[in-house]
């Protein structure tokens, strides 16, 4: 498959030095740009996993954890930014106490946003809300295991050049977060929250469970939604909404990490404007217990990112529905071989280009891949 010359050229590679990082970009892949942004040359080492913002400004921001293993009470969380080689200067776009003195064009080097001394960090969460204040969710864990863990945030006034103190966002012990909030119909943000259980770093147990936390900005009141139940339970939850009441969501499987024939990531429903939720059921797409990302683009098409397969991380494919996400028809393959690509994050930048960063590599290099929707919807087979 011709994938896996992309994948051999990733784990070779060096230090990366360029603009973006190091692009990949075999002539047979010409319409997906594949970026190697981070590796082990940068804080960490390990990576794991990324997320992605477009600021009001235009400039992207990174935000990932590292340190040395998943479990080191050493982890920190990690941000970095990107200029756009066309961008202006910052009074022109009302950036606010951001240095200026890095070149456009080029990620900034990472530095550390969070970090809670004794304690490790995880699963960091970038997003910027309407009212131009930018957020930075990312879990807490307190013990041995992520069932330990509970949800902090930062806030930035000035597009992620300073960052207010960290405050708790939930207090329950096992819950965390993993992908993006979404802006409601009505003004509030719904954030995705799941309950890990278990206490065991090699499977979750049946009764870990998704759920969201609405705030609305009017009041700084955050408000639980009804509980996800699954028969394997469930976890990671990424939601779009398709009208006023009605939304839905994909969830990584719980369970553990063996060999399996029967591992299918879930989806849930809720018809009340995402108060309450359905009972996660399988869907068609395979799941080897790892997360996955949906995102609705600025057209209406949902966009959806996993592994297709149940056993391993890797290919990392990308369906769009044009249906509101009852059929999948355009599905590709962005990345694939012997390798791991873990934990995709994905976003339609101003542009409407799509930004899909994952980790590759043992967890310890960040990715990114840049494409139109045409990409995935004109691609043909061969």
């Amino acid at each position: 498959m011709v994938l896996h010359r992309v994948v051999v050229v990733v784990v070779l590679a060096a230090a990366c030095g360029g603009a973006r990082g190091e692009l990949i970009l075999p002539k047979f892949e010409q319409n997906i740009e594949t970026y190697r942004v981070f590796g082990q040359e940068h804080p960490g080492p390990y990576k794991h996993p990324a997320s992605i913002a477009q600021l009001d400004s235009g400039d992207f921001y990174i935000a990932y954890y590292g340190g040395a293993n998943e479990y080191s009470n050493e982890t920190a969380v990690y941000g970095s930014r990107y200029v756009p080689e066309s961008a202006q200067e910052p009074e022109q776009v009302g950036r606010l106490r951001v240095p200026t003195h890095k070149e456009p064009g080029e990620w900034w080097p990472p530095t550390v946003i969070a970090d809670t001394p004794f304690e490790g960090e995880g699963n960091p969460v970038v997003w910027q809300a309407p009212d131009g204040t930018v957020w930075l969710f990312y879990n807490n864990r307190k013990g041995d295991t992520w069932c330990n863990s509970r949800v902090k945030a930062k806030i930035s006034k000035d597009g992620a050049g300073t960052w207010s103190d960290s405050f708790m966002v939930t207090h329950e012990e096992g819950t965390m977060v993993q992908g993006p909030p979404i802006v409601l119909k009505d003004g509030d943000y719904l954030l995705p929250v799941y309950s890990e259980k278990g206490n065991d770093r090699e499977r979750t147990s049946g009764d870990t469970e998704s759920f969201f936390l609405r705030f609305r900005p009017s009041t700084n009141e955050w408000a639980e939604s009804g509980r996800i139940k699954s028969a394997q339970g469930n976890l990671q939850p990424a939601v779009v909404q398709l009208t006023d009441n009605d939304l839905f969501c994909f969830l990584r499987r719980g369970g553990g990490y063996e060999p399996t024939t029967d591992g299918w990531a879930l989806r849930s429903e809720s018809h009340d404007g995402g108060k309450t939720w359905s009972e996660g059921v399988k869907t068609e797409f395979p799941n080897p217990n790892a997360a996955v990302g949906l995102i609705k683009l600025q057209n209406g098409d949902l966009l959806f990112v996993y592994n297709d397969n149940m056993n391993d991380r890797t290919p990392l494919t990308v369906a769009v529905s044009q249906d509101g996400g009852k059929t999948w028809p355009f599905r590709r393959a962005i990345a694939g071989g012997d390798n791991d690509f873990a934990y995709p994050y994905a976003i339609q930048a101003k542009d409407g280009k799509i930004h899909i960063v994952f980790t590759a590599n043992g967890r310890t290099t960040i990715m990114q891949a840049v494409f139109n929707e045409e990409a995935i919807t004109a691609f043909k087979k061969e």
